[in-house]
């Protein structure tokens, strides 16, 4: 006598006929994509929970004619802001069910950028991620090849490409804001390197939000996002009596900062306080702990990855517009009241 033949593993289709919704409605709950309803959400992996239903990753793969692994085309830096962006793209990608595949540069530029791109296809990467924080990037951008699904994680650039950012520009405003707040007559500013995005729409919002306000506009402070430049400007500004406020353009330059202050008895914030940009997280440890502005980057990663979910699952011509990432004031003890 025959034996019966075992039962069948449950397909997609047997998931999307008990939960009442199409095949494709089960893939996007599957990939994690974001515009599904909550309910129908539940409905579906409840369906998924009750016919013990495993997905194959490579027939998913091969069904939508695309690989599960998306490319990241970074460059070759240590510092905090770009490393965050790229570990919450991949965080974002990991709970997506994607792998990344990243390509590193020495520069962002047209040759570098084509090399990158041409490597991530012979990987057959579904679409690819760029973190292009330089203004000279722009031109490489601009001329990437057609057919390539990509979205740009950067500060200030606009153009063909859909983008992904931090508000740099409310960040800086919400850093100068809280100086003046306090009863500060102006704040000085160390920026960053002039080559980068972020460090450009800084500067302007610090001016602007002087302007506005009516308060001079100190001259600007150069720096290379380091701690050292932050030390020298430091010991710059240390013998200014005028200096009552200062607003570094990121958390590396404000640690330089305190150690010249320290070094040359100023007090902070007794005699001059200080606001940095990112809230790295050794921010909170510093001596004193230090007000900064919080970067979201996980937040940044998550709608990088579903923007470019969309454009993989609907391809069009238009460039999808997109919110930029709200900053945060994070107040802790280097900032207090000017002293009359």
């Amino acid at each position: 006598m025959d034996q019966p033949s075992p039962p069948r593993p449950a397909v997609m289709i047997d998931v999307a006929r008990l939960a009442g919704v199409s095949h494709q409605t089960v893939s996007r709950v599957l990939n994690g994509h974001p515009s599904v309803r909550t309910e129908t959400r539940e409905r579906v992996l409840t369906a998924v929970r009750q016919l013990n239903y495993r997905p194959n990753a490579l027939a998913r793969g091969l069904a939508g004619r695309r690989s599960r692994v998306l490319g990241v085309v970074s460059f070759d830096t240590i510092l905090y802001g770009p490393a965050a962006t790229l570990l919450g793209v991949e965080r974002a990608a990991r709970a997506a069910g994607y792998g990344i595949s990243i390509v590193t540069l020495e520069q962002l530029d047209h040759d570098g950028v084509g090399d990158a791109l041409s490597a991530l296809a012979e990987q057959s990467v579904a679409g690819v991620v760029i973190i292009a924080p330089f203004t000279n990037a722009a031109a490489a951008l601009r001329s990437l090849p057609d057919g390539i699904p990509a979205v740009v994680v950067e500060a200030g650039m606009s153009g063909a490409l859909p983008a992904i950012s931090v508000d740099q520009v409310a960040g800086a405003k919400l850093a100068v804001q809280h100086l003046l707040d306090l009863g500060h007559s102006t704040v000085w500013h160390v920026r960053g390197p002039q080559n980068w995005l972020e460090a450009r729409d800084r500067e302007t919002a610090w001016r602007s939000t002087l302007e506005k306000a009516g308060a001079p506009v100190p001259p600007v402070i150069d720096g290379d996002w380091s701690a050292r430049s932050g030390y020298q400007a430091g010991l710059r500004l240390a013998g200014d009596p005028r200096v009552s406020a200062v607003f570094c353009a990121n958390d590396q330059q404000a640690l330089g900062l305190l150690r010249a202050f320290h070094e040359r008895d100023v007090r902070v914030p007794g005699d001059v306080s200080i606001v940095g940009f990112d809230d790295i997280p050794e921010a909170e440890f510093m001596s004193p702990p230090l007000t900064t502005i919080r970067q979201d980057f996980d937040e940044v990663g998550r709608r990088c990855l579903a923007m470019l979910l969309d454009l993989l699952d609907a391809p069009t011509d238009a460039t999808p517009a997109a919110p930029r990432v709200a900053p945060a004031l994070v107040t802790r003890a280097s900032t207090g009241p000017a002293q009359r």
